[in-house]
């Protein structure tokens, strides 16, 4: 299909008469060199195969092909457009935590949108094709292979936006927050304490630590952020797995980095 999209043809897809055609022919070879190696020996007297499947009609072929080149065009620009965005609004915002939330939140909510819409389309789109034309299990397989990286994508985002609204909520003025916090910084404290009375000392590691907490703390922010956007092609656990590895590491750095200087006292502090 993105040969089709890209103008490039060949391969198992072509177009005919205005209709996207498949060529069963290198599929059925695939799974004839594969039953082949993997040692189903009468699989080589598979005669060769050049049958061809109309997929759908395309008449507007010419029109999908110009949105290609537009969004060929504008997937990079667009999502930076969508952080720059997001970014000044939170910046210029009288509460920057609320409105990260906020910001986070409707992200999350946007993302279930186009999944409630994507799925509305499949059923549109099911229905639309006659059972003469095309198998509606072809037809559907055709379809969530075409969306299955959108699919994935808005998955991936909405888990990330709901992390970063229950991250800066955590970190804001509430009692549940504050609670939240001073309940993380005792256990530390208790797995300290009792490192020490067992002789376990960080010594200069943990001076060190605890002199650049900060730093550290962005560091690694920094290091699970790197890791997300060099993934290629992240999926939940992938997301979930990193905020575990996140709250690992900030765990470490207090663990290491010595007894804080002070608590959250009141639900009015804002650390």
């Amino acid at each position: 299909m993105v040969r089709v999209l890209s103008g490039q043809g060949g391969g198992a897809i072509s177009v005919v008469n205005d209709q996207v055609v498949l060529n069963i022919g290198p599929i059925i070879a695939k799974a004839k060199d594969y039953l082949v190696t993997h040692g189903v020996a009468i699989a080589a007297s598979i005669p060769a195969i050049n049958a061809t499947f109309p997929l759908f009609e395309a008449k507007n072929l010419s029109k999908a092909q110009q949105g290609y080149r537009l969004i060929n065009t504008l997937k990079w620009v667009l999502p930076l457009l969508v952080l720059v965005l997001l970014a000044a609004g939170v910046y210029v915002a009288r509460s920057h935590r609320r409105a990260l939330i906020g910001a986070a939140l409707g992200l999350s909510a946007s993302m279930l949108l186009l999944g409630i819409a994507l799925a509305l389309a499949r059923s549109i789109y099911l229905n639309s094709v006659p059972q003469s034309t095309l198998p509606s299990d072809a037809a559907a397989a055709l379809y969530d292979t075409l969306i299955r990286f959108i699919r994935q994508g808005l998955r991936v985002i909405l888990v990330v936006g709901l992390v970063i609204a229950v991250a800066a909520f955590f970190v804001g003025p509430s009692a549940a927050a504050v609670r939240s916090r001073r309940a993380v910084t005792s256990g530390i404290d208790w797995v300290r304490t009792r490192g020490e009375h067992a002789g376990v000392r960080t010594g200069p590691v943990g001076e060190w630590t605890g002199a650049h907490k900060t730093i550290l703390r962005v560091a690694a922010v920094a290091l699970v952020g790197v890791i997300f956007v060099f993934w290629g092609q992240p999926s939940v656990a992938v997301v979930i797995w990193l905020v575990v590895l996140l709250l690992v590491l900030l765990g470490l750095i207090e663990l290491i980095g010595g007894r804080s200087g002070g608590t959250d006292t009141a639900p009015a502090a804002n650390p």
